[in-house]
């Protein structure tokens, strides 16, 4: 059954593909419809069944489904194994519901939003084409049994990216943002590779066949945590399971976009917006949190890898949210939100906390989704206008967006009762009770984030539905609220933002109302993530935890409130005051222009006077291709060509020339 679940969204995306493709021709907008849309609700039916299976069986029991035998090599020692196997548990039931789930609504969102897209004539098509395609790259991604087959999912959602951010190619900037997006997620996944090759040595140096399947490699974890390696700097050797967990997580770093390889994510705003939502929401970033929870059993026994992935996720989560409060596109406020958000969950994990991390994935897969899909209804109101210092006062001409906009506002800021609360709650609890150097310093850093997060969106908020409409005349006579397709999906995603942190409130509160165990999602993947920490706290550190985050959201609020609302003079005048910092903040910390002027440059300039000239064309092409022809050609004008003169006695000549010089040869030997 298991099989069918990946197997369905990819069966569509090769219909669509063969028409496309191969026959050149294109189907029915009905057909496409019906085909991508309900391939992609026939597999999330088929993951509610299975997890419905999943809940039935005893202990910790998954649900397997092996259909081959893929890799395999070697014997004894250095067999390496590796099956196209799918595997179903606690952790890849929750993360299989949401791309099934979040996609679908997705896909119906991209309905009504494609159709205001007449650049080709085959884009609806092969727009959808690639969406399916996209969620059969994840969904192998998730249910793999086995690394190497994690890892063809893995570069799978990094080749549509590339496909869906550069949809519409026509456009210079497009195809550079999807080409800058594959380029950076190369430099992430080399880091997953060697990560791979390493656990394989490692394996191999303690005598035991690698199959790399997950459960087989927790097993026999122990048998290489004592090994280790020589250090090319910093101390004599490091221990093997600290380098590995580092690899992996540079491999996270650049596919779920934190410090340093996080510059792809907020150019990828350039696809369709439910491109963006996807990506954003319920696929590739969350790859990267995803591999690290899967993993979590190796970063137990690897605290340094473990410390590096904390800070790295604390670290981008307050330098991304200091981006997004200067940014007036109202896709890259969302998308530098995505980026806070995930060193939110990369935090958590490097805590100790990985169901917090997961709750948080999901809890933001919602609430992420929703606001993405509503930028989209405004900016199908507002006629492809992306800048919200042109929009204001939008709330009385769209008010069904208004309203479910800002309930995603409201859960991503956290405020309770919605989703966000919940779990940006438990993360920063984790975070608290942690035994990572400086956790201290960590949950300053997250409560800081949250203050900042509350303050970003209200003021998107603000800017966006509230005050005078700024827009063009022209604009603002026809902004109306769009299709029921569009709709739909964002009433359904509202319920989830406000109710999805049901499934993991915390004890302190399901205590008051008499409910043993409030924790659905801990229970749940308790048997996923058993080397997580517990650490006791009182049930009144716990409510000033929470009132700490609470009353950073508020403090968010009011100060938006006070500057976009009250004064809204104020922002322009303070940012002519502080010139300088605004600038860097509008302009990103000038991470993009460092990169360009450090790596990127340099880079081409060796490519292009180096390799190209130099090596290509130079010893390549000019001494050895062209070389080698003309000596050749040199020999055969100068010399090869008296040989065929054409004349009886020269033929003669050379014949009794030739059996000269054997009788020569047989007489001296």
């Amino acid at each position: 059954m298991l099989r069918w679940i990946p197997l369905l969204p990819l069966l569509a995306a090769v219909i669509h593909g063969l028409m496309l493709g191969l026959f050149r021709t294109h189907m029915p907008r009905w057909g496409v419809i019906a085909l991508s849309c309900g391939s992609v609700l026939l597999a999330f039916l088929f993951a509610v069944a299975g997890f419905f299976r999943l809940v039935g069986l005893p202990g910790d029991e998954s649900l397997i489904d092996h259909v081959y035998t893929w890799i395999g090599s070697g014997v004894g020692d250095t067999r390496l194994v590796a099956d196209v196997a799918l595997r179903m548990d606690p952790l890849a039931s929750v993360m299989t519901l949401v791309i099934t789930g979040v996609g679908f609504l997705i896909h119906v969102y991209s309905i009504g939003y494609m159709d205001d897209d007449h650049r080709e004539d085959r884009g609806f098509q092969r727009f959808f084409c690639y969406l399916n395609l996209f969620t059969f790259a994840m969904l192998v991604l998730v249910l793999a049994d086995n690394l190497v087959l994690m890892f063809l999912g893995w570069e799978g959602v990094g080749l549509c990216s590339y496909l869906l951010i550069g949809f519409w190619y026509g456009d210079r900037y497009n195809a550079y943002c999807g080409s800058k997006a594959f380029i950076v997620n190369r430099i992430g996944d080399f880091g997953f590779l060697i990560g791979l090759f390493l656990l394989f040595s490692a394996f191999a140096q303690a005598g035991l066949p690698t199959s790399l399947d997950f459960v087989d490699l927790q097993a026999n974890l122990d048998a290489i945590v004592a090994l280790t390696m020589p250090a090319p700097f910093w101390g004599d050797e490091w221990r093997l399971v600290e380098v590995i967990g580092i690899c992996f997580f540079v491999g996270a770093c650049g596919k779920s976009a934190q410090l340093p390889l996080y510059v792809w994510l907020p150019d990828a705003m350039a696809g369709p917006t439910p491109v963006s939502a996807l990506i954003h929401a319920a696929t590739m970033v969350t790859a990267g949190v995803y591999m690290v929870c899967r993993l979590s059993f190796l970063y137990a026994e690897a605290p340094v890898a473990s410390a590096l992935v904390a800070w790295t996720g604390g670290i981008t989560a307050l330098f991304a949210a200091s981006i997004a409060i200067a940014q007036t596109d109202i896709k890259k406020v969302l998308a530098y939100s995505t980026v806070s958000q995930l060193g939110y969950m990369f935090l958590a994990a490097g805590c100790g906390g990985y169901t917090g991390a997961i709750f948080h994935l999901v809890t933001h897969a919602f609430f992420k989704a929703l606001l993405f899909l509503g930028a989209g209804s405004v900016i199908l109101a507002m006629h492809h206008e992306q800048d919200i210092e042109k929009m204001g006062g939008l709330g009385r001409r769209i008010y069904k967006t208004k309203v479910v906009f800002l309930i995603g506002v409201v859960a991503i800021a956290g405020f309770p009762p919605f989703s966000g609360f919940f779990s940006k709650d438990e993360i920063l609890l984790t975070v608290w009770a942690s035994e990572v150097p400086g956790h201290t310093w960590l949950y300053a850093t997250g409560l800081v984030t949250a203050a900042l997060t509350s303050f970003y969106m209200w003021r998107l908020h603000f800017r966006v539905f509230w005050g005078e409409c700024r827009a063009p005349a022209s604009v603002r006579d026809q902004i109306a609220e769009p299709a029921n397709t569009v709709l739909f999906p964002l009433y359904a995603l509202a319920a989830l933002a406000l109710l999805g942190g049901v499934m993991g409130i915390p004890q302190v509160y399901g205590d008051w109302v008499g409910v043993e165990s409030s924790h659905s999602l801990n229970n749940f993947l308790a048997g996923v993530f058993p080397l997580e920490d517990s650490h006791a706290i009182s049930h009144a550190l716990e409510y000033g935890l929470a009132g700490a985050a609470v009353l950073a959201a508020l403090l968010g609020l009011g100060l938006s409130y006070f500057l976009y609302v009250k004064r809204p003079e104020l922002p322009g005048q303070m940012a002519t005051a502080a010139r300088g910092l605004h600038k860097l903040l509008v302009e990103k910390y000038y991470v993009d222009e460092l990169y360009d002027a450090v790596l990127v440059r340099p880079l081409v300039w060796v490519s292009e006077r180096v390799l190209f000239r130099g090596v290509d064309a130079g010893l390549i092409d000019g001494l050895a291709v062209n070389g080698m022809a003309r000596g050749v050609r040199g020999v055969a004008e100068n010399g090869l060509k008296y040989l065929q003169s054409g004349l009886a006695q020269g033929y003669v000549f050379l014949m009794v020339l030739g059996a000269a010089a054997i009788v020569g040869y047989l007489v001296g030997n």
